[in-house]
């Protein structure tokens, strides 16, 4: 059926894609919380918010836009293009409702925070991305085995050009929001905007090539969609399968890198008193750190003294707005061989 058209297309975009997705591969950790951005979590929920309300503000025009003139122009997939702007609703809504979590303070409860609700978030549009790229890959697999294939109107190019362009360019500013407020749930949510502006490009290079079988007669010019469309929806199945793999390095309390470890040993160092610094843990909650490390002190040093000591490093290493907690042991140094 020509309904079964629109996510084969999408197969096209996996060569003009496939560099950016190897480097979004390459991004180990979403959430390493390296920047320095000076802003509390009213702040930060406020510019977070922003970012995913534009989204779906975007996202609702699209799709109506996409939906109508997919249908009057007879391009399926034009009009399949408009379901995955309609599926960036819901990834941009989910980011929101996490921001929102996550901005809350510490309870009893929750005394850590509620910073993972972001990670939960980034998870939940993972799996957004996952489905979709599955549901291409089902589409693509029935247009293979016997579907009907008709060129649509020209018009549907135009649309597809001005989803690229608006969705590239909303994808570059989420992206850069959700590093500078170092988020899992909106960096995520710029990767699904990219994957839709990729669906997009698609959607031009096939109605582009449905056009120009057409118009030399060259019918076998739309079976390129069926293989290239299998590629791609395996692509974006490998996106999903990124954002949910980086959003459960955090879950599971993974520790933070060696660089951030050395820089947090450095500034305690720094601390008068201090002698050595034994040991440093961290676990991420959202975009903080909450801190677990022992310092090495004179054992000579009176325990009111010691404890004064472990306050300044505490007090310190809090002037980091990305540092949520900090719990200081307290050791005698040089520690003794048993």
């Amino acid at each position: 059926m020509q309904s079964l058209r629109a996510p084969l297309a999408l197969g096209f975009s996996f060569f003009n894609n496939f560099g950016a997705a190897v480097l979004y591969y390459n991004e180990k950790k979403i959430v390493r919380v390296r920047e320095e951005i000076g802003l509390d979590n009213e702040s930060r929920y406020r510019e977070g918010a922003v970012s995913a309300w534009l989204g779906i503000i975007i996202n609702i025009i699209l799709t109506l836009i996409k939906g109508v003139t997919g249908y009057l122009a007879g391009s399926a997939a034009l009009v399949a293009d408009a379901f995955h702007s309609g599926s960036d609703i819901l990834a941009s809504t989910v980011v929101l409702v996490g921001l929102k979590v996550s901005r809350k303070p510490p309870d009893r409860d929750h005394p850590y925070g509620h910073g993972r609700a972001e990670s939960i978030a980034a998870k939940i549009v993972a799996v957004i991305i996952i489905m979709a790229g599955l549901n291409i890959a089902l589409s693509s697999l029935r247009y293979a085995v016997g579907g009907e294939v008709r060129a649509p109107s020209a018009v549907a190019l135009a649309v597809a050009l001005l989803s690229i362009v608006t969705k590239e360019g909303l994808f570059r500013y989420v992206l850069h929001q959700g590093r500078k407020l170092s988020s899992p749930a909106l960096v995520a949510n710029a990767w699904e905007h990219r994957n839709d502006a990729v669906s997009s490009v698609a959607v031009f290079l096939g109605v582009g090539g449905a056009l120009l079988g057409r118009q030399f007669n060259i019918p076998l010019l739309y079976y390129l969609d069926p293989v290239a469309g299998l590629m791609v929806s395996l692509l974006i199945i490998k996106m999903g399968y990124t954002i949910a793999r980086d959003a459960a390095w955090e879950l599971m309390d993974s520790c933070l890198g060696e660089e951030e470890a050395e820089g947090i040993r450095g500034r305690a160092l720094e601390v008068a008193g201090v002698r050595a610094v034994n040991d440093v843990r961290a676990r991420v909650t959202g975009h903080q750190v909450c801190i677990d490390l022992q310092i090495g002190v004179d054992e000579e040093m009176s325990v009111r003294a010691g404890h004064d000591v472990a306050s300044q490093v505490k007090e310190r290493l809090l002037q980091d707005q990305k540092i949520a907690d900090v719990l200081v042991h307290v050791d005698p140094f040089p520690q003794k061989k048993a």
